[in-house]
């Protein structure tokens, strides 16, 4: 007698075609039975491709029947309703974005805790790691990622008359920021800012990517649930600090993830500690608090981001540690986490 949880396990193989990501994860298991030692498997797919039907059928077959006892099973492949809409990660070839390969978020459940920081470094540091990088802001209210990268060119008109992004330190920028004068404010309602998202995302060309990492604004909104319906996200990453005011609202963004079957790569715990000029250790905010958090999510840690003045100055000038001073402590901790990235998509 097989579990549920074996089953799941088994089709933890099984790739949608074209994605880094299995069946599982992106939510198209719809049943498993096991009655009488009979398995029964119902896979939804988002796509009427038969092709794809034919080859996701083939390898969960071919996945399930290498478990050792497994005689009797069946595996049944469905194709979406005509009039059926399914919230979150949809799988569409119109939701794939040509030559990028990877499409990872980088959330915060507030603000004030170093995502758009964080998100500057780990682009920089993909980049030192020799992968082809793309940094989309879409912190649409405050859009802070211009600053940090150091951007102020406007995106250019390629030959095939789409747009393309400036840019910096080796890595493609675009911000609602570089399209606005000065310091004037968006003031938008939630339709602008997906249709907004959705012309980022597809109708700039990005070229070929490894990774296309997309800085979110904190919380739950708008801007979230737009990305997670244009684009199929091969994973999410939660910024936190340590203390339970930051982790309180974290496992939010953690929830969030899970209802739109978007896999949560790991936390990584910024501002962690501070080395004082004598060398004494001051835990500022607490400490571990992103790394018990994790342990009891059951996901990754990717890492914790001590205080360095370094990555402060770093993003005011436009120059993030990374790619400034890529052998500094703070540089060091960024490509860390940015290696552990890496080896989550082989």
């Amino acid at each position: 007698m097989f579990s549920s949880e074996q089953i799941q396990n088994a089709l933890k193989a099984v790739h949608y075609p074209g994605y880094s990501r299995d069946v599982v994860s992106f939510g198209m298991v719809q049943e498993i039975s096991t009655a009488d030692g009979r398995v029964k498997v119902v896979l939804q797919l988002p796509s009427t491709n038969s092709e794809t039907a034919q080859k996701i059928k083939a390898d969960a077959e071919r996945a399930l029947n290498a478990l050792p006892g497994m005689s009797h099973l069946t595996v049944e492949v469905r194709h979406p309703v005509a009039a059926a809409t399914t919230p979150g990660n949809i799988l569409t070839e119109e939701n794939k974005i040509p030559g990028v390969k990877h499409v990872i978020a980088v959330a915060s459940g507030k603000g004030g805790v170093g995502k758009s920081t964080c998100a500057a470094n780990l682009a920089c540091a993909l980049r030192h790691l020799s992968a082809k990088v793309g940094l989309l802001d879409c912190d649409i209210y405050g859009p802070s990622i211009p600053l940090m990268m150091g951007v102020t060119d406007k995106p250019t008109i390629s030959a095939s008359s789409r747009l393309v992004p400036p840019v910096a330190h080796g890595v493609k920028v675009m911000s609602i920021g570089l399209l606005m004068e000065g310091d004037q404010p968006v003031i938008w309602r939630g339709p602008m800012i997906a249709k907004t998202i959705h012309q980022f995302l597809m109708v700039f060309e990005w070229g070929e990517l490894d990774f296309l990492l997309v800085d979110l604004p904190p919380g739950t909104g708008d801007a979230q649930l737009s990305l997670c319906q244009t684009v199929a996200l091969d994973g999410g990453i939660i910024i936190s600090t340590p203390q339970e005011a930051s982790l309180g609202v974290v496992r939010k963004g953690i929830e969030m993830f899970k209802k739109v079957n978007v896999p949560i790569l790991g936390i990584v715990e910024n501002m962690s500690y501070l080395i004082t000029p004598n060398g004494d250790r001051m835990e500022i905010f607490g400490h571990g608090g992103g790394q018990v958090e994790s342990a009891r999510q059951k996901i990754p840690f990717l890492g914790e981001v001590p205080f360095f003045i370094e990555i402060r100055e770093g993003g005011d000038r436009g120059k993030p540690i990374v790619a400034a001073s890529p052998n500094h402590a703070a540089s060091r901790v960024f490509i860390q986490i940015a290696g552990s990235l890496r080896k989550q998509f082989p």
